[in-house]
């Protein structure tokens, strides 16, 4: 039995005095959790994009929402912006440390997504259905 399934295992619960504000689970899964970060944290996995190529690789962002993504995974210290002194200016975002020690608990989300999505669909067809 995993960690996370074992009952018994009390570390893994609010103690006494548990304050939700201050919940470090909380506050870091509000961003990577939404809708948008981690496809652009994966995206940028494989190195520096810049803001357009970002668009392009996904296209159903809209140009408010990525840019609005991008500085809330910058003030998260996740990803780095730099400017290059050229004429227009260009714009590269790549992952910091930080950003790359998420990669690993992200992927295997991923691939337990990949495993489990046909079953959750089937989940919530019966559910809708029930």
């Amino acid at each position: 039995m995993s960690a996370l399934a074992d009952p018994d295992r009390k570390d893994l619960r609010p103690s006494a005095g548990f304050d939700p504000g201050q919940c470090p689970v909380r506050d870091v899964l509000d961003r990577i959790g939404d809708k948008w970060s981690t496809l652009l944290v994966l995206t940028l996995s494989d190195g520096p994009l810049r803001f357009g190529a970002l668009r392009r690789a996904v296209p159903d962002i809209s140009q408010r929402m990525l840019t609005q993504t991008l500085r809330d995974l910058q003030r998260d210290g996740l990803i780095s912006r730099h400017v290059f002194p050229t004429q227009p200016p260009a714009v590269e975002y790549r992952l910091t440390p930080l950003g790359r020690s998420i990669l690993a608990p992200l992927s295997a989300l991923t691939r337990w997504a990949d495993d489990h999505h046909g079953e959750i669909r089937q989940a919530r067809a019966a559910f809708d259905a029930g």
